[in-house]
């Protein structure tokens, strides 16, 4: 009978190992050859020292640098946040295109989905009020609620629901990037393929107003059989009950034809898989983030797209992704957005460094670096085909990459956004993230979390930890849950009726 294993160590080259369980002091570990013995009790998922280290020298886990000694660092000694820290570092940015992920043998693999005109394919099949401005978000979400009731299901069995998308924001938003940020935002979300109609609504003295959003995107203009939108101002109709009542007559009209829309067979190439983590621990780089990797190459091999984001949350490993671009341009299309992201923080006077959070800490994770590489996992190994800025259409198959700050529901809206119909969202802490109008899988990275928060995770990864399952296999699991979920199954958080309130546009610029 094979013994558990007890600390792992993911790379010949690594200094530091990952305790699968909890150390105690004194501990004989042996490793790769390696033995020391703990100095001290160490938590699951943090990290042990598998030789000594010098002050200074950079400390390896997955084969790349995670951080430098801020003293010397003893054989069998915990590493965390109080003897390891960020520096930066020279990376090599030199291009190695991978090849395709060979086509796995159900490469002709379909789900039931909503062939939309635009040729993109739902998911879901909701209705959506969307407000330009907070000031109307109250009546959006006056007219949201007056469907929800026994009777809508009784009367509207074909549609998943009427959604209020509202925010904080749209009135005085600044011009240039802020302003066009946001519409972008408003209007991917008006023409999501998961939305098969919308009321688009706003105020009437706001920033950004109606008209702006409805002409400056286009969304007057119709595709053959889609639905017409109705777009209206409180200011205009004379105040919130009286829009109310007009966007329930016109939301009325958009049921009825949404309601003879129907699933049918669709392949697996019209899938977009919006890829994020979020309470990330020292369990995520190792289970549930390359386990998703093997299931967005398969997805890629299908033909499909899967996007990965959180630009903040790739650093110290944006060139692991670089390398794998199809093209100088689409690695230099990256570069820029690391870059700018360098600039934003340094403006601001903050540091990426303060990523990871207190949670992810506490979980094993010490530096950006050692959580970047943790999170690039999901990604795979396919050649990355393009990247987007924040809410941009995406429109390439393949692996991309959209740029989004690492915050979970600002990242998950703008790949929603940009058109993502399905999510797939890791965790090692416990995230209870929703994700309307596109279903959103919950990874758990253990299986003491999953196990915990049964009601919440959709799938355990914590068995490749405990040596009772292989990543391919987990890997298989979250693509056969992707099609099911994509063919109409409800996720945890959409049993529970979660994701009404995570729609968060990336509020870029000063308020005033």
């Amino acid at each position: 009978m094979n013994r558990p294993t007890v600390v792992l160590r993911l790379h010949p080259k690594d200094d530091v190992g990952v305790a699968c369980r909890a150390l105690s002091a004194d501990q004989r570990i042996c490793v790769d050859s390696l033995d020391v013995n703990c100095g001290a009790a160490i938590p699951a998922g943090h990290k042990i020292a598998l030789r000594g280290l010098a002050q200074g020298q950079p400390v390896h886990k997955y084969g790349q640098v995670i951080g430098f000694a801020l003293r010397d660092i003893a054989a069998g000694e915990h590493v965390h946040t109080h003897n390891l820290a960020v520096r930066d570092f020279v990376r090599d940015y030199q291009r190695h295109p991978t090849a395709p992920p060979t086509p796995p043998a159900a490469a002709g693999r379909t789900f039931m989905g909503y062939a939309r005109p635009d040729g993109r394919v739902g998911t879901r099949n909701y209705l959506a009020v969307i407000s330009t401005v907070n000031c109307s978000a109250s009546a959006a979400q006056l007219v949201r609620d007056r469907f929800r009731t026994p009777q809508f299901r009784r009367d509207f069995p074909q549609v998943d629901g009427v959604l209020a998308f509202t925010h904080k924001s749209g009135c005085c938003i600044q011009p240039g990037q802020p302003l066009e940020v946001f519409q972008r935002t408003l209007a991917g979300m008006a023409r999501h393929p998961n939305i098969f109609g919308y009321i688009m609504l706003g105020l009437g003295c706001e920033g950004s107003p109606v008209a702006s959003v409805r002409d400056g995107y286009g969304l007057s203009v119709l595709r053959p059989g889609e639905a017409e939108p109705a777009f209206m101002e409180i200011q205009d109709l004379g105040g919130v009950s009286r829009t109310a009542e007009a966007a329930v007559s016109a939301m009325l009209r958009l049921l009825s034809l949404a309601n003879q829309a129907r699933r049918t067979p669709q392949p697996a190439s019209k899938l977009m898989l919006a890829m994020n983590c979020g309470g990330s621990d020292g369990n995520s780089g190792i289970t549930a983030n390359p386990a998703l990797g093997v299931a967005s190459d398969a997805l890629v091999a299908m033909g499909g797209t899967s996007v990965l984001a959180e630009t903040p949350e790739i650093y110290g490993a944006e060139h692991l992704l670089a390398a794998r671009a199809v093209s100088p341009q689409v690695a230099q299309d990256l570069m820029e957005r690391v870059r700018w992201w360098e600039e934003h923080v340094r403006l601001h006077g903050a540091s990426i460094d303060n990523n990871p959070t207190p949670g992810n800490k506490a979980g094993g994770l010490t530096t950006i670096y050692e959580k970047s590489l943790g999170a690039v996992a999901k990604a795979g190994q396919a050649p990355l085909a393009a990247v987007y800025q924040y809410a941009q259409r995406i429109t390439a198959a393949g692996l991309c990459f959209m740029d989004t700050p690492g915050f979970d529901p600002v990242s998950m809206t703008g790949l929603v956004a940009g058109g993502c119909n399905i999510g797939c969202f890791t965790t090692g802490r416990g995230s209870v993230y929703g994700c309307k109008p596109s279903p959103c899988i919950k990874i758990a990275s253990n299986s003491a979390l999953y196990e915990h928060m049964l009601d919440d995770m959709d799938i355990n990864a914590g068995g490749i930890m405990d040596g009772t399952h292989t990543i391919q296999q987990v890997g298989q699991q979250i693509l056969e849950l992707i099609l099911t979920v994509a063919g109409g199954q409800p996720t945890k958080s959409e049993a529970q009726g979660i994701g009404d309130e995570e729609f968060a546009p990336w509020p870029l610029g000063p308020t005033l």
